[in-house]
């Protein structure tokens, strides 16, 4: 068994790792950056306001349809495969076919555009999804609306994430990059309790479900106030299929960002722990949609306690390590969170995995935004989407056939040591991680 001692050193090496080192000759040029940098560069800017505001609320609203989901499929099957397994299967499908086809999109049409058009689909599968539980309408009409709602994410992936360098200067992206996840965090922890709580008032998922209808709305308001700054198209008469090629030869070539969202990819296609949780609610912890609702949000509470003392550093001197040792401990910390029968060590742990991914999360996307030109930023954003979007789907997929055949606590603990191997053997494979400096010195290629 691995102790929890060994989880918070890890989580301390972390930390350690943005201060410890420093030549003594370089102390006035740190307090020079601590002098210079604007932790609230990003939120000057007016677009980049109004797309946090309504993402907030989107986010919210898609936390409490993941409980209010989970919950549901669960109670009406008390099967782990189809609760959880099918699920990511289904919600994987559109991910893997469509992504790339949609980064082609967001590098070719106006990308604010297509978020409208597929936020519109997703207000509107929330509505479909109320109305199937409400009249206890079968669980094939929410595999469907499952996939439909995954079609939708798919296509506005790229889109979105692409957009983020046209709402805010170049020398804000970072900083940008860090509060949008921050944002993510801060809904990730209210959108569970409130789903829970919904669930654990009424009885029922179907209220949960209009909330998140009427935040998918404030969003698709929002998004269309933004005005973003052009972008350059550049090579519009390539083919969809040379413009495919051309992101992911982009991403082959940097070996960095291969790097790194393969090593993202490994730690939550073997490490996700949080597709099981209806079940160790339920089964394990013995804790209602409330307990739920808390076990939901509290990676999200480490997350974002991790992603504000980020915010308010300077860029990470040595993001590689810190990289490597958040991966490490997201492992540690999702095989103890596997062997507990204590409801305030599970969420204890689980807070843990989400200050080490949070870690992981900053240096990925900082990385991809940082370094790819804005032209291609929706098919490096497509591929990205591949890596790491498909693996949270398959990961699920993966932890219900585990958990099917041997049980949910096995399959939390075997992705623990999955994601710790496969961190270690992807480290080794690229040793360009290891290497990574500070992100504030990286720069966008000419292509």
């Amino acid at each position: 068994m691995v102790s929890k001692d060994r989880t918070f050193f890890m989580l301390k090496k972390i930390l350690d790792l943005f201060d410890r080192d420093r030549p003594a000759s370089a102390a006035t040029d740190e307090e020079t950056l601590h002098d210079t940098h604007d932790p609230y560069k990003a939120l000057r800017s007016r677009d980049f306001q109004l797309w946090s505001i309504g993402g907030f609320f989107a986010a919210i609203g898609q936390h409490m349809f993941a409980v209010a989901i989970g919950w549901e499929l669960y109670e009406r099957t008390r099967n782990v495969w189809t609760a959880v397994g099918l699920v990511g299967l289904i919600e994987a499908a559109p991910v893997i076919l469509l992504v790339l086809p949609a980064g082609h999109l967001a590098d070719r049409h106006d990308r604010r555009r297509i978020v409208l058009i597929t936020q519109v689909l997703t207000a509107l599968t929330a509505v479909a999804f109320a109305g199937a539980s409400y009249y206890d309408k079968p669980i094939s009409w929410f595999y469907v609306l499952l996939g439909l709602n995954a079609l939708a994410e798919a296509i506005k992936g790229p889109a979105r994430n692409a957009l983020l360098p046209q709402l805010v200067p170049q020398e804000a992206l970072a900083n940008a990059v860090s509060w949008n996840s921050s944002r993510w965090q801060t809904a990730s922890m209210i959108g569970p309790l409130l789903g829970g709580a919904a669930i654990g008032l009424f009885h029922t998922a179907w209220p949960v479900y209009i909330v998140a209808f009427v935040f998918s709305l404030t969003f698709l308001v929002t998004a269309w106030l933004v005005k973003p700054t052009p972008f350059e198209r550049v090579n519009v008469e390539e083919s969809v299929w040379q413009s495919l090629a051309g992101g992911v030869r982009f991403v082959r070539n940097q070996k960095i960002i291969l790097a790194t969202i393969t090593l993202d990819m490994f730690a939550v296609l073997l490490g996700g722990a949080v597709a099981l949780l209806p079940v160790i609610a339920k089964d394990v912890l013995h804790v209602g949609p409330g307990g739920l609702g808390w076990l939901r949000a509290a990676p999200a509470i480490g997350a974002f306690a991790s992603g504000m003392w980020i915010s308010y550093r300077p860029p990470m001197r040595r993001a590689g390590l810190a990289l490597v040792w958040a991966v490490a401990g997201f492992g540690v910390a999702t095989i103890v969170f596997g062997l507990s029968k204590n409801f305030a060590l599970s969420l204890v742990m689980l807070a843990l995995t989400g200050a080490c991914d949070q870690v992981s999360v900053v240096v990925r996307h900082t990385l991809v935004q940082v370094l790819t030109p804005n032209h291609m930023q929706g098919r490096v954003s497509a591929v990205n989407s591949v890596f790491i979007g498909s693996s949270n789907e398959l990961g699920a997929a993966e932890s219900g056939a585990v958990a099917k055949l041997l049980g949910p606590v096995p399959a939390v603990v075997l992705g623990g040591i999955g994601a710790i191997f496969g961190g270690r053997g992807i480290a080794a494979i690229f040793p360009q991680i290891t290497k990574l400096g500070s992100l504030a010195d990286m720069k966008p290629e000419e292509v």
